[in-house]
């Protein structure tokens, strides 16, 4: 089944133009099916391409998938037109009564400030608490995933001497595990933070596998069962070009910035760069998305009322 997203979205043509297959909201409703609810908190400045990556992957799947944007109520967007926003996009405080079977919580450009010094970081705790009650399984991708991890279990992130960026090489450490079903023994991620989560801070007995890393980069994708979320600290959703958008901006305000390890032929930023994550970027959301199909109650009420597993307590 394709994806359901409103008709006059940019991405909706960005994927009609890829040959995605894109639901439009009239054919959907003759359809008696019971979608799966997907919500996405987009907190990334290019709004547009990130509708577009998310949407791109979630589209791969065979089931019916609404996808409703969200985000942050009283945060204005600098990025993105107030019509955008306006037209596409929902604040959590009018979602909050809903329940997703799914919710997915982007990265944003803030991970180096103390948690506490980011503008949204009150509502996005009372968001990630609402996912416990009113959400089946989470997906929170990079800054998101440091946010998870030290909402839930007081985990740190630590500064970076350097940015940490290009496409690395991460370890499959979890072959059984069913988010990494089809997944090779390594496999290339895409990495772009000035901040990281090291493993020796997560705790013990709290539910958190970690499920692949890397040498040069450590953390990539940790599941915390304790809270039905997958924790992405890079970037599998990026476009193939998203490192090369970055870098030409990171060197106009920097050109001493550094090239993109792993990314550019030869390190030639003249040169275009080749996607080698891209068949395990649809092959993990796909699981996801196969894992929520396969345990998520048919009726919207029962999401969340029922321990699967039983969330734990927060971390102060």
């Amino acid at each position: 089944m394709p994806i359901k997203i409103p008709d006059d979205l940019p991405a909706f043509r960005t994927l009609e133009r890829e040959g995605v297959k894109v639901m439009r909201e009239t054919d959907a409703i003759r359809q008696d099916i019971r979608p799966l609810r997907i919500g996405l908190l987009n907190l990334m400045p290019n709004k547009i391409s990130t509708e577009a990556q998310v949407a791109r992957l979630i589209a791969a799947t065979p089931l019916q998938v609404e996808l409703t944007l969200v985000r942050i109520t009283d945060h204005v967007a600098r990025n993105a037109t107030a019509d955008h926003m306006a037209s596409f996009y929902r604040p959590w405080e009018e979602v909050r009564a809903e329940r997703f079977d799914g919710f997915i919580i982007t990265g944003a450009p803030v991970e180096r400030l103390p948690f506490e010094r980011v503008t949204y970081w009150n509502e996005l705790r009372r968001i990630l608490d609402w996912t416990q009650t009113h959400v089946h399984r989470v997906f929170a991708i990079c800054w998101a995933a440091q946010a998870a991890a030290q909402h839930f279990h007081g985990i740190p992130k630590h500064d970076l001497p350097a940015k940490a960026s290009g496409v690395f090489a991460q370890r499959n450490r979890a072959p059984t595990s069913p988010h990494l079903q089809g997944f090779s023994d390594d496999f290339v991620v895409p990495v772009s933070r000035w901040s990281e989560t090291r493993p020796e801070d997560i705790p013990r007995h709290r539910g958190l596998e970690i499920l692949a890393d890397s040498d040069e980069t450590g953390l990539c994708l940790v599941h915390d069962t304790a809270h039905r979320t997958l924790l992405m600290f890079n970037h599998i959703e990026y476009d193939s070009t998203t490192l090369a958008d970055e870098y030409a901006r990171d060197a106009a305000a920097d050109p001493g910035a550094a090239i993109p390890r792993h990314y550019f032929p030869d390190d030639d930023p003249a040169r275009a760069p080749s996607n080698r994550w891209r068949s395990h970027a649809h092959l993990l959301i796909g699981n996801w998305i196969n894992e929520i199909y396969q345990t998520t109650p048919f009726d919207f009420a029962e999401i969340g009322a029922t321990a699967d597993p039983a969330p734990a307590q927060s971390a102060a």
